[in-house]
Order: C-alpha cells, then sequence, then structure tokens
C-alpha cells in the first residue's frame, strides 16, 4: 500500500476534497468521542476539527499533503498500530481498510485502541452493480476480492450498526463512485489517477475508448439517462459503527 500511494499519492489533496455532506455522517457517526485515531489517514480528509486527532499513515507522499491544521500524524500501518489498548475515544477508518496487508487484524486492532467506538466507512460487495461496471467489468472482480463483507466486519467487530453513505451529484471526494452524475470525468487521466481501482486494471484503455465513444453517440444517455434525475445514489458505500 505504501508504494501505491507513493505512486498515485501526488495531487491526491487536489481531487480527494472531503465532501461536506459524507463528512456529517462520519462526524455523527464518531458521536461525542474528543480523541480519535484515524487509520489510514492518508492526507487528513474527514478529521473532524476541534478534536484530538492523531493519524496512522504509512506513505510519507500522503503525510507530505496534509494540511497544516491537521493532526499529528504517525508512520506506521494499521495492521499493528503503535498505541497502548483504550488509548482513545473512538477510531476511524475512512476508504482505506481494502488497501491494508491483514484486515482482520487491522480491524481488531482498531477495536483495541479505542474505548468508545469504532467507525468505519467502506463499500459492500454485494451492492448492486452501476453502470461504470458495464465498462470496466474487472473492477467488481476486484473490489469484491478485496472489501471485507459487512457481515464480517460486524463479527470481527463483535457487533455493529451499517448505515448506508449515499453519494450526492456533485460529490468534491473524487473516489471511485464521486461522478456517476459526471461520466466525461472518467476519461480524465488525473480523476482516474487518484482512484486506486483503476492502477489495478490490465486493461482500462478498453473501457474508456467504449466510454468515450459512447457518451460521443448519445448512446450513454439512451442506456443510463436515467440517473440524470437523481440528486444522490446509493452505490454501496456503508458506515460500520462498532459501540465498545
Amino acid at each position: 500500500m505504501t508504494e501505491l500511494y507513493d505512486t498515485i499519492g501526488t495531487g491526491y489533496g487536489d481531487l480527494r476534497r472531503p465532501d461536506k455532506r459524507i463528512a456529517f455522517a462520519i462526524h455523527n457517526a464518531l458521536g461525542d468521542a474528543q480523541s480519535i485515531l484515524n487509520v489510514g489517514a492518508g492526507a487528513g480528509s474527514y478529521e473532524p476539527l476541534g478534536r484530538r486527532v492523531t493519524a496512522v499513515e504509512p506513505s510519507r507522499t500522503m503525510i507530505d499533503q496534509r494540511g497544516r491544521s491537521a493532526g499529528r500524524v504517525v508512520r506506521a500501518n494499521g495492521d499493528h498500530l503503535p498505541f497502548e489498548s483504550k488509548s482513545f475515544d473512538a477510531s476511524l477508518a475512512v476508504l482505506t481498510i481494502h488497501h491494508w496487508p491483514n484486515r482482520q487484524i487491522g480491524v481488531l486492532e482498531m477495536r483495541r485502541v479505542a474505548r468508545q467506538r469504532a467507525v468505519i466507512m467502506t463499500w459492500d460487495p454485494d451492492a448492486p452493480k452501476w453502470w461504470l461496471l458495464d465498462y470496466f467489468p474487472e473492477i467488481r472482480a476486484i473490489d469484491r476480492s478485496i472489501f471485507p463483507s459487512i457481515e464480517n466486519l460486524r463479527v470481527i467487530l463483535g457487533g455493529a450498526r451499517v448505515t448506508s453513505v449515499p453519494v450526492p451529484e456533485d460529490c468534491t471526494d473524487g473516489f471511485l463512485g464521486a461522478y456517476w452524475k459526471r461520466p466525461e470525468m472518467y476519461l480524465n487521466p488525473d480523476v482516474r489517477a487518484a482512484m486506486s481501482t483503476f492502477t489495478k486494471l490490465d486493461h482500462a484503455e478498453w473501457g474508456i475508448a467504449r466510454l468515450a465513444n459512447d457518451l460521443a453517440s448519445g448512446r450513454w444517455e439512451r442506456l443510463y439517462g436515467d440517473v440524470m434525475n437523481k440528486r444522490e445514489l446509493d452505490l454501496g458505500y456503508r458506515l460500520v459503527v462498532a459501540e465498545l
């Protein structure tokens, strides 16, 4: 993971800006926790202001993009957190656990270091397919192999509540599903470079060419234009919250 984000992480802070609506859901899930460990913190997206945040991040490229107001950062991996048990009110991981070498140990570590709750934003591998996957069918197979099931997370955490995180039509955080209503954005190589999934595709150029042709010909609108009437869409992103 360190090598991946040292490569694709340049400019990550510009394209992966936290969306205020998703931030509200995450901060609400953290409840009244005042000390928070953000695991796999990247450039610091979704770290709440006004609380004591400690970040854990292995990639130097990502650490260097953290803002001046960001909390202190420790360079370490999620599956070996260098903190005593129950050192923080809450632990947090946002769209990161699928990159961890040992996801089960990492989630157990999040539970170990937190006193009150563990909050994980992730993707549900059982979520229905959406239009981008028609152009890049490899994505579904890749993501299903690296994202733990929601039930698996519940078991590891000893129980958890799960809520959907719909993606708004103008989402500012450029993760894979952010541009469901702006399909032309997936033609931009800089946008794709900020999505780790695209680095794993063997023949992404085929899907890019098909998407470009369908947008130009109007075929995309004929097939998927109904999404243009929506203001948000459930693409399978979930908040998993364990009360400890």
